[in-house]
């Protein structure tokens, strides 16, 4: 019985953890300015609506990867997925929870455009240093 009060009071302590790390990443990337390259790329003029997340990650596998951008992704894929689960279900009985689970996958997805942003330009960094562009 000790043992999975252990167990429960570890878990909820590291999601707090997880979620508030989570955050700060989308609260970093609140501040970025978007690119017109990704405005029209994207068809994102300020801000970005949960359902732009997956369109934006299809986007981001077409660029090549930055290795300090994946672990916030991974991360905040992880944490845009629990909020799809606790929209799908806890949600649809509170409608303030909704409006929430909401705006927060709207920072998922302007977490990810800024990241696409980011790619965007290291692409064209290195396509520069190659002497193509």
């Amino acid at each position: 019985m000790m043992a999975a009060l252990i167990f429960a009071v570890s878990f909820v302590t590291l999601m707090m953890f997880f979620v508030s790390y989570c955050r700060s990443l989308m609260a970093s990337s609140s501040l970025h300015t978007l690119s017109t390259e990704v405005r029209d790329v994207t068809g994102i003029a300020a801000w970005a609506s949960g359902r732009d997340y997956t369109r934006v990650l299809q986007l981001l596998r077409l660029c090549l990867e930055r290795p300090e951008d994946r672990a916030g992704l991974k991360a905040v894929g992880l944490y845009y997925g629990l909020l799809n689960l606790l929209q799908n279900t806890i949600a649809r009985i509170m409608p303030s929870l909704n409006q929430w689970a909401e705006r927060e996958r709207a920072g998922c997805a302007n977490f990810a455009v800024v990241v696409l942003d980011r790619r965007i330009a290291f692409n064209r960094e290195i396509l520069g240093q190659q002497g193509e562009f």
